[in-house]
Formats: C-alpha cells, structure tokens, sequence
C-alpha cells in the first residue's frame, strides 16, 4: 500500500491568499453548492484541495498568491505542482481531483471576469486506470443478504442489516442513499423517489422482497420512527453510521470467503451487472443508478464480456485446444 507522507504545508492548515482571492474562492464554493449541487463532501474536498494548491504557489513563488499570480500561471507552475504532490506520495486520483478543483476555479474566475485571459494553460491531470466494477456473483450477493442477519445479537438489529443490504442489491442505492432516507421515504408501494449525488432525484422500482425486509424491520425497531425520524438507526436511536455497515460486511468476507472487494457498494454493481446479464438495457440501468453519463454506466458492459469470455475459455472446445 502507497503510503502518503506528510509534507509541511501541504496537509497542514491552507496558506492565506490576499482577500480579494479568498472571496472569489468563497464565491465559487457557494457556486458549487448552489448551481452544481455538490455535495458536502465534494464541497469541503475542493475548498481543501484549493487552499493547498494556494499555499504550494505561495513556497512555490515566494509570495502571497493574489488574483494577479493566478492570471500569470504557467504550463511549468502548474508541472511544479504535479511533481511536488507526486514527491510527496499522493494517489493520482486524489491529485486529478486537486486538479479538477484548480481548474474549475480558474474558469470561474475567467467567467466572473476576475481575470482575463487566463486560460488554464495545458497541463493534463494523471491518466487514471480504468476501473471496472467488482459485483459479486448471484449466489454470493444472495448469501449476503441471507447471512448478514447472523451477525446482529438483537433481532431488530438483524432486520436493519438485512433491510439495508436489500435496498443496495434490490434498488441498486449507495450505501448514503439508502441511510440518508427517513421514515416517510420507507418504501410502501412499487416505486421510492431517491435522492442521489447532487441533490438529483431519480425513482426506482421496489420489489415486494424489498418492501418486505423494510416492514419488518420497522415492525421490530424498538424506536418509534417518525416521518421526519432516520429510516434506519443505530444502538441509541440515532442516524445509524455507514461504518457499522462496512464493518458488517468486512466480517461476513471472511466468514463467507468473498473478496476483499465485496464492500456494501459492491452490491450496487451487482445490481446494474445483474440486471444487465439478464437483459436489461444500459439506458434504462443509467436512469436506475442514477448515472450522470452513460459511459460511467457502460462500465458493466466490461464486466459482463469479461464473464463471457470466461464462459468461452472454460467451455468452448476450441478454446480448450
């Protein structure tokens, strides 16, 4: 495992930039949060990502960044930036993201009129590698659900789990969708409205077994959930952590002998794989996920002609030959 050094400056507290800039970075988080819809998360990344790339410029330059040295980037002050978070041990994605950020703000600033002229200049971010989901198989998803029941010591705790993992592999929801929700969203009918990255909402069909593992939990939660109360809770009533989750599933791994890739949100692409296995097109598996982009759902694709062939090379006897 990579593991990331601590470089003064770097991790520590962002450098100040002149107030002019601080404002214009304040006016594009509330840009973000507002046209963009980022999440909180997102948000918070960004704005740290920024106030490092700031106090880089200021030991970089020898200066306090201003909306001028921001104008006056350079293909090599951007290299420089690159090189030192590649020094100091930063994944690529994280510094892709960093770059991201760093963009976003300099053409914020272009359209605000805060600068002019100032195209970012060329500097490509790091190639990534291209991921592909890891679903688990069908018998492995459905032991999971099965199983995740085993290891609660109280009953209603069982059902939580149970109806939890049923809403990621049933509906195909993020594991924060699926806790995010409170009591009026409890799925009663056909269908639940989720509301996704971006505040974006999207409906998605519930099937009795999903609708079913909700009641029952709710019918043995020893809290009285309210519309406006967290759908799912944990020991002391309250919005129940997605790291219990997470540790659940770390322990059914291994007593189930699943890969370390069998993660909560591993259910989520054993949904859309599933699902496209069976038939389903990628358009209607976008709009179910969720997807901003069909190319970020075409990645299923990969995974089933990956199966394919490994039907073909077990199977066909040419193959064998």
């Amino acid at each position: 495992m990579r593991t990331r050094v601590a470089e003064p400056g770097l991790n520590a507290d962002p450098a100040p930039a002149d107030p002019a800039t601080m404002a214009a970075l304040a006016d594009w988080i509330d840009w973000l949060r507002a046209e963009r819809r980022a999440s909180e998360h997102t948000v918070e990344a960004y704005r740290r990502d920024l106030g490092h790339f700031l106090g880089f410029l200021q030991r970089h330059l020898g200066l306090t960044p201003d909306l001028g040295t921001l104008e006056r980037l350079t293909a090599t002050d951007l290299r420089a930036y690159l090189a030192q978070r590649r020094m100091t041990g930063f994944a690529a994605s994280s510094t892709a993201r960093a770059m991201s950020a760093v963009r976003g703000f300099l053409r914020r600033l272009e359209r605000t009129g805060l600068t002019s002229g100032a195209a970012l200049p060329a500097v490509r971010s790091p190639r990534l590698p291209r991921t592909v989901p890891r679903p688990l198989p069908e018998r492995a998803a459905l032991e999971t659900l099965h199983a995740i029941g085993d290891l609660a010591a109280e009953p209603w705790v069982a059902r939580r789990d149970e109806a939890i993992l049923c809403l990621l592999y049933g509906c195909g929801l993020r594991i924060g969708e699926a806790l995010a929700l409170n009591g009026a969203a409890a799925p009663t009918g056909d269908s639940m409205v989720i509301t996704g990255k971006g505040r974006k909402q999207r409906m998605v069909p519930v099937l009795p077994a999903v609708r079913a593992a909700v009641a029952a939990y709710l019918a043995a939660c020893p809290y009285r959930i309210g519309p406006e109360d967290p759908l799912f809770v944990g020991a002391r009533g309250k919005r129940l952590d997605p790291a219990i989750v997470q540790r659940r599933m770390r322990i059914l791994r291994g007593q189930l002998g699943l890969a370390a890739t069998a993660t909560p949100h591993a259910l989520r692409h054993s949904f859309a794989t599933h699902l496209l296995a069976a038939g389903g097109d990628l358009r209607s598996i976008q709009e179910l996920l969720g997807h901003a982009s069909l190319s970020t759902t075409q990645r299923y694709t990969e995974v089933d002609a990956t199966r394919l062939l490994q039907v073909y090379a077990a199977a066909h006897p040419r193959a064998k030959a």
